[in-house]
């Protein structure tokens, strides 16, 4: 997140970074013994609006903060790639000890049963942009998702009930922290509300 941190800065936010062992801990945890934390010392700052802009997991992770913890200043959020309705990699991989080793017990709650994780919480209740990616580097999990994806999840599962703006670019789920336009477009939605600033 180095690029959208820089940008987000030079923009007159006070930006904070979160890492977590992603392969280690659940969401509810990584929630409660990580992110918490970091927004109640944020709160200490007296900010007028706390903002947020969060890749994959960390989209699952915020939404079971919201669901379980209120904020007295909320902004808006910007979800990248987020697995909103879970993910069919999970589905039909989520069991292999290869796939519990590289994603962990956050990552076997990505499911898109009705139970799974994702589908079980609320929309948070700030305004949400959602970006997602079209292009695939991983050829062979795109196979296992139909429609189109950014080869981690599809286009229709970031979409999340009641988002303020969507938008999908021509990037991959790697890297879309990364990509210009899209940085460009999160700063946009911080200040406004909408991706094209507006």
């Amino acid at each position: 997140m180095n690029r959208m941190k820089q940008s987000l800065t030079q923009a007159g936010y006070t930006v904070y970074t979160l890492q977590y062992p992603t392969t280690k801990k659940p969401v509810e945890t990584l929630a409660d013994e990580y992110l918490a934390p970091l927004i109640a010392s944020c709160q200490t700052r007296h900010p007028e609006k706390v903002h947020f802009v969060a890749h994959s997991l960390g989209n699952i992770v915020l939404r079971y903060y919201f669901a379980n913890h209120t904020l007295p200043n909320p902004g808006r959020i910007v979800m990248l790639g987020p697995p909103n309705r879970g993910s069919e990699v999970v589905d039909k991989l989520g069991d292999l000890s290869l796939f519990v080793w590289m994603n962990g017990p956050a990552g076997q709650q990505l499911g898109t049963s009705s139970n799974a994780l994702p589908n079980r919480l609320p929309a948070p209740p700030l305004d949400v942009g959602v970006i997602a990616g079209t292009r695939s580097i991983n050829g062979l999990l795109s196979l296992l998702i139909p429609g189109k994806d950014d080869g981690k999840v599809s286009i229709e599962r970031t979409k999340l009930e009641g988002m303020k703006d969507f938008a999908t670019v021509n990037t991959s789920h790697p890297f879309l922290m990364r990509d210009r336009q899209v940085i460009r477009m999160t700063a946009a939605f911080l200040r406004d509300g909408s991706f094209t600033g507006q």
